[in-house]
């Protein structure tokens, strides 16, 4: 995979996370691919139904998200980008900064996401040289 590619999903995936665009979301996997939005779940969400159903009620209680996405570190078919978040959820404001370890097919779709992150009361700028 290209930084570039990995560039243009990543720009689609904060753009789907703008809008809220759950169908948006779900586009950039693959059929069959999955999405751990926390480490600790025991089985990640399935499919693109299950990344639609996931968006749909995760970003229900967002509104304002602003999202900031770092340069891509690319080895092969697998990829880690940061993102940045600014949002407020139920109308509190919350920075939300972590990463996505992804891996592609050789169409460019998402067929496994890792999420971590960390959330932080307020709005806070990402540190000097964050995303780089």
């Amino acid at each position: 995979m290209e930084s570039a590619a990995v560039e243009r999903w990543s720009d689609a995936y904060r753009r789907a996370w703008e809008e809220a665009d759950s169908e948006a979301a779900a586009a950039l996997f693959a059929e069959d691919g999955t999405y751990r939005n926390d480490i600790y779940q025991d089985r990640p969400n399935q499919g693109r139904a299950g990344v639609a159903e996931y968006w749909t009620t995760v970003t229900a209680s967002q509104s304002e998200a602003t999202v900031r996405i770092g340069a891509p570190l690319v080895d092969g078919e697998r990829a880690v980008v940061e993102f940045w978040t600014t949002m407020k959820v139920d109308d509190d404001p919350v920075t939300l900064a972590g990463a996505l370890l992804l891996d592609f097919d050789d169409e460019g779709l998402c067929t496994a996401l890792r999420e971590y992150y960390n959330f932080s009361p307020g709005f806070h700028e990402p540190p000097e040289g964050w995303g780089s």
